[in-house]
């Protein structure tokens, strides 16, 4: 039986063109599933077959795990201090291993041990099949599309499928079997049966890779495709850079007559592209990234990492687009939040927030409205700008002295220690505070402390009050207070008509 072993071996590893040592693993993994049937639990078995006789040996092995770990499969693994009872010199990580019977070949049923070797062969040669694929270092991939497998397409290319999944595609497209499909290669996942390699065609990094392909100059490293913002099938944009002064990278990404651009436009179903300049000014590159609005000005909050783009009347909606297409795209491609608003919408907002900076410092500084005004002025809008931004900077303003500098940035630190004190007392009176309470509609998170202050911790506390007592604990109007104590009392008659 073993010399019959070895000549199958030798015949099935002909037959298949794989290594002897593909099909004799595949042997083992076969005498190994046989064996493990003849003992309970799910016990880790390992064949080991003689090369050059055919003879074999059969272990039943356990992993050694640390002690603090604990057995989490009892039948495969054994504690480190166990083992070392055994082997002294074991280490973590490593098997301890007991001879069993082996299996007689003649007792593992023909038609089960053949399927077990064909399919570990079938498994060799599909991972052949893909190393050497994917060995070639081609980025798209390119093939027709086979057949249909639940709403994905599978796409074959040679002896090799690829899976392009409906979320995957571009929504206008109607591909049908026998079409030429080209889809970038995202990932490859073995797990998956027949189809392994993941594609795409919605994915940004496909077009890029077209246009990598459709022009030179970018392989050759003078251009360099540094973002891409897709509405697959309809319309993107990218951005582009030059690394030397003489190409003109719009230019040269459109081509004579547009024929690059047209040709990765024809490829993805008539998807319009937008060629934007890249620039290290993100104002400057959200600019281009609006195109074709005009921009009339633009406030940048890094904080939030957010613009305010202001556009003019006529430019309004194209800088949005239809369905706010144009604006997406723009932040998807810049990495930035865009806000777009006409001039008056600016101006209110400006205002909005410059009361709000005035009366923050001539709150929190105790100032006037002179000496906050004067503040704004020079660009300041937080109490932690005045505590912290760099004395030399702040006595570049003329209408302020050492002295008066040095004041206000110590009522500031003050200022900023006093809230982040207050804050963890809110934290506090929220703890302290029934959840029932704290749910009640139209009790807002401000006035939470103010109640645990004033010994106010339940619904029912609340429920019990007059209108002129929660007006002076909260400071609301008599209107508010009255609505919500009507609301905290709602409960009590529950149930009542």
């Amino acid at each position: 039986m073993n010399r019959e072993m070895l000549m199958l071996v030798d015949a099935i590893s002909r037959e298949k063109n794989v290594e002897r040592d593909v099909v004799f693993g595949a042997v083992e993994s076969a005498l190994a599933q046989a064996t493990k049937k003849l003992h309970q639990g799910d016990v880790d078995i390992r064949v080991s077959v003689d090369r050059d006789s055919g003879d074999y040996e059969t272990f039943r092995r356990w992993h050694v795990v640390p002690d603090e770990a604990g057995l989490q499969l009892p039948d495969q693994e054994i504690l480190l201090f166990e083992a070392k009872e055994e082997m002294p010199d074991i280490e973590v990580g490593e098997y301890i291993e007991e001879a069993v019977d082996s299996v007689p070949i003649g007792r593992i049923g023909a038609m089960a041990a053949k399927q077990v070797i064909l399919q570990k062969i079938r498994d060799a040669e599909r991972e052949m099949l893909l190393n050497d694929f994917m060995s070639r270092g081609d980025k798209i991939f390119v093939g027709t599309v086979k057949r249909l497998d639940k709403g994905d397409i599978i796409v074959e290319a040679g002896r090799v499928e690829g899976r392009l999944r409906r979320s995957e595609m571009i929504a206008k497209e109607n591909l049908r079997n026998g079409d030429r499909v080209r889809a970038m290669i995202m990932e490859v996942d073995l797990t998956l049966r027949g189809a392994p390699i993941i594609l795409s065609r919605s994915a940004p990094e496909f077009m890029i890779e077209l246009f990598r392909q459709e022009v030179p100059e970018i392989e050759q490293g003078l251009l360099e495709i540094k973002s891409c913002a897709r509405d697959p099938g309809s319309r993107a944009k990218i951005a582009v850079l030059s690394h030397d002064k003489r190409v003109d990278p719009i230019g040269t990404c459109v081509g004579v007559r547009g024929t690059r651009v047209n040709a990765v436009t024809n490829e993805l179903a008539g998807e319009r592209v937008d060629i934007v300049l890249w620039s290290e000014d993100p104002a400057q590159f959200v600019i281009g990234a609006l195109a074709p609005a005009n921009v009339s000005s633009i406030v940048v909050d890094e904080e939030k990492h957010a613009m305010d783009v202001v556009v003019d009347e006529e430019n309004l909606a194209i800088a949005i687009g239809r369905g706010g297409q144009n604006v997406r795209l723009a932040s998807d491609l810049t990495g930035w939040k865009i806000n777009i608003m006409d001039a008056n919408e600016s101006a209110q907002k400006q205002a909005s927030e410059t009361d709000a900076s005035r009366k923050l410092f001539m709150e929190k500084l105790d100032v006037d409205e002179e000496i906050a005004d004067i503040l704004i002025s020079e660009g300041f809008n937080s109490l932690e700008e005045v505590a912290y931004v760099p004395i030399s900077e702040m006595l570049e303003i003329e209408a302020f002295d050492e002295d008066t500098i040095n004041e206000l940035r110590a009522r500031a630190k003050d200022a900023l220690l006093t809230m982040e004190i207050a804050k963890e007392e809110g934290v506090e009176s929220q703890s302290a505070v029934s959840q029932d309470l704290r749910d009640l509609e139209g009790l807002s998170p401000e006035l939470i402390p103010k109640l645990h202050e004033a010994g106010v911790n339940t619904r029912d506390d609340l429920a019990d009050l007059a209108v002129d007592e929660l007006t002076e604990i909260t400071g609301q109007s008599a209107d508010d207070a009255k609505a919500l104590i009507l609301k905290a009392r709602e409960h009590w008659f529950a149930g009542q008509e």
